[in-house]
């Protein structure tokens, strides 16, 4: 099992765009020197607790920052890109990172984005166009010219040579393209779908061991169509995590700081009107009302001194049926960095060396 950062990027409201960004990149230069391997960097236009409308500015100033670490948009979404644009960015952006770029992709899911852009999240118009738009792009990166389309939602047409100097040259490093991830989030996602059919990495947000159980399904019936067998391996699964010493000061790190502030101004509030709350609980009978930093720091989350977090994590695995990569959620705490990087620290040095042997399948060489 590996590990790295799933960075929303999530801040507070009253932290100007700037200092939220320098946030981000020291948090991103300590995960590069503890070793996680990758971190991917979410994209919102219309959300104040995730203000970052373009993760691709983000990773060119971390890929200068750092050595080692991968890094990604988690995810561009796709209906609010034209498909051409955004496959030449993608390109370019994967030479300058040098191999350390995967790419992240999404269909939306604010409708607050959706409204911005005018386009139809509930009846499904973001997925239709996240298919199209992907189609386009991985001809575009296979085409030396004369690939044209003309679908529902874009024309593309790629120029062949032309006046003696011009023609489409902006391809990617790796071939045939970067390493694509997709992103779920409900029971039965046709993100995830998406992912098992192409073959792609998938992505588990951040639901209750029993909801993320059933992404693998959701992975295995996408599969299906195109003849793969889905590696577990492959699977990354975002998770709330706080270690210090003691389960009580990990309790009070999480709970009564930035991590809980943001859980319950922004996320529980929101996963409340998308009538998202059920997929928190560890027991359907417990009332929505209850489902608060408190409740999830106890039943979902991992959180405690690195023995407690080292027996969650081992739980969550065998919950899961294995995965291969856990993404460490990010949380701002500017205003008291200490804690949080030393929850890091501990977790990357005391809590995964535990796992670095454990099979995908969930069966674990040790955990302590």
């Amino acid at each position: 099992m590996k590990l790295g950062m799933f960075l929303m990027p999530s801040h507070p409201p009253e932290r100007g765009l700037k200092a939220g960004q320098e946030w981000d990149l020291e948090v991103i230069r300590n995960a590069d020197r503890l070793g996680y391997t990758e971190c991917w960097m979410g994209e919102h236009f219309t959300a104040p607790w995730e203000p970052n409308p373009a993760p691709d500015l983000l990773i060119a100033q971390a890929l200068m920052q750092t050595t080692r670490i991968k890094l990604a948009p988690g995810a561009h979404l796709l209906p609010y890109h034209h498909p051409a644009e955004l496959a030449c960015r993608v390109a370019f952006m994967d030479h300058l990172a040098e191999g350390r770029y995967m790419l992240g992709i999404g269909a939306s899911g604010l409708p607050s984005d959706w409204q911005l852009f005018c386009v139809d999240g509930v009846g499904g118009e973001t997925r239709e166009m996240t298919r199209e738009s992907l189609d386009i792009m991985l001809k575009i990166w296979a085409s030396d010219g004369g690939y044209e389309h003309h679908g529902k939602y874009w024309d593309v047409n790629v120029p062949k040579p032309m006046l003696g100097t011009l023609k489409h040259h902006i391809k990617p490093l790796q071939k045939p393209h970067p390493p694509i991830g997709i992103a779920g989030f409900s029971p039965n996602s046709d993100t995830l779908k998406l992912a098992g059919e192409r073959g792609f990495i998938p992505l588990s947000l951040n639901l209750s061991n029993s909801y993320i159980a059933s992404h693998w399904d959701a992975v295995t019936e996408g599969a299906k169509r195109s003849g793969r067998t889905p590696d577990r391996s492959d699977w990354r699964i975002v998770r709330e995590i706080f270690v210090a010493d003691t389960d009580d000061e990990a309790y009070q790190g999480c709970v009564q700081s930035g991590m809980g502030r943001m859980m319950r101004e922004y996320l529980l509030p929101l996963f409340h009107e998308f009538q998202f709350t059920k997929y928190l609980k560890h027991d359907e009978s417990i009332a929505d009302a209850d489902v608060t930093p408190e409740y999830l720091a106890h039943h979902g989350w991992l959180v405690g001194s690195p023995a407690t977090v080292r027996r969650k994590l081992g739980e969550m695995s065998d919950e899961v049926g294995g995965f291969g990569t856990l993404l460490h959620f990010g949380f701002d705490y500017a205003d008291n960095p200490a804690p949080w990087f030393k929850s890091m620290r501990l977790m990357a040095e005391e809590v995964m060396p535990h796992f670095e042997d454990r099979k995908s399948n969930g069966v674990a060489a040790a955990h302590a």
